[in-house]
């Protein structure tokens, strides 16, 4: 018989913490809560109908890869599929068919997360992935917008706020959307982005719950501010201000819940703020001088190619580490 007193033997790190990867996950699902029912209060079935597909799809795809992987099914309920789920359907306009919204969370376990060996592995945020392949897929499905049905307008196409900035030159014209609109969600757009006010509240239970590291939002907003704020000071004519571009679009949602992903974000300080910075200077290039009225997914995704080299170079030195010629 084995004696009762033995010692098990494990490599470092040895952390003991109070945080799991489940209790993480549904403190980021719990987190955004009041943007999803914003969003129901704003578009009604056409959003729920997009929710439930893509996060039934996202908890599908993730169950047949992991019975192909031969993996446990245990890991069904970490609440990460579901999140991926309500994260690509919070990228999605509210007018896009139900079966692209399939096909989008399709991609997004499949392509996004476990081709690269499942959660952890993963070099880009699976969420902005599928929301990519739509956009290339379909893009005038993924351009088509109706307005909230709180506005009453009879119409079939309905511009966002940083389509009208974009295509029909809003600020000249005087038709720029109110920033009370944007911060309370009167507007057209995405899902997740129709209402800041929203999201900023489950912000704020991230932060209560530390589950983002703070540098990501407040570099990526502050970095955007200060980018398009010199162009706004030159000609204000011609440029919206700074705060319509952090509360139109989708910059709120990208800096607090989509950079923010630990997987695909870096993990020293520097690098973090490297992170942070560049995106919103990449937002902030595109929403001005690119041909989309909109940049945060191609800016985030831009990004985390560049974290393994990020975390490399401003790893600390090690007490008596010789610096490398």
């Amino acid at each position: 018989m084995m004696p009762n007193n033995l010692f098990i033997l494990q490599s470092s790190p040895h952390f003991k913490d109070k945080d799991s990867v489940p209790k993480i996950m549904y403190a980021v699902i719990i987190s955004l809560m009041p943007a999803v029912l914003a969003s129901l209060y704003f578009f009604r079935f056409k959003a729920l109908f997009l929710y439930l597909a893509c996060v039934i799809t996202a908890l599908i795809t993730e169950a047949l890869f992991l019975l192909l992987r031969k993996k446990s099914l245990d890991s069904l309920s970490d609440g990460s599929a579901i999140i991926t789920g309500l994260l690509l359907a919070m990228t999605l306009p509210p007018s896009l068919p139900v079966e692209h919204a399939v096909i989008g969370a399709v991609m997004a376990i499949a392509i996004g997360k476990q081709v690269f060996g499942g959660l952890g592995q993963n070099i880009f945020n699976p969420a902005l992935v599928g929301r990519a392949f739509l956009q290339t897929a379909f893009p005038v499905a993924m351009t088509t917008w109706i307005p909230p049905i709180t506005q009453k307008i009879n119409t079939a196409t309905f511009a966002t706020p940083l389509g009208n900035l974009k295509f029909q030159d809003a600020v000249a014209q005087g038709t720029l959307s109110p920033l009370k609109d944007l911060f309370f969600g009167n507007i057209g757009g995405c899902l997740g982005e129709t209402s800041a006010l929203a999201l900023l509240v489950g912000a704020c239970y991230l932060f209560y719950k530390r589950a983002i590291d703070w540098r990501i939002p407040v570099g990526i907003i502050c970095s955007l501010m200060v980018f398009t704020g010199m162009f706004w000071l030159i000609n204000p004519n011609k440029y919206a201000s700074p705060l319509f571009h952090v509360l139109a679009g989708g910059l709120i949602i990208g800096a607090f819940f989509m950079a923010t992903d630990m997987v695909t974000s870096p993990v020293t300080p520097l690098g973090t703020t490297i992170y942070a910075l560049g995106i919103g200077v990449l937002v902030g290039t595109i929403r001005l001088f690119g041909g989309f009225p909109e940049g945060v997914m191609y800016s985030i995704l831009l990004m985390n190619t560049a974290v393994p080299l990020l975390n490399q170079f401003t790893r600390p030195r090690i007490l008596g580490e010789r610096r490398k010629k």
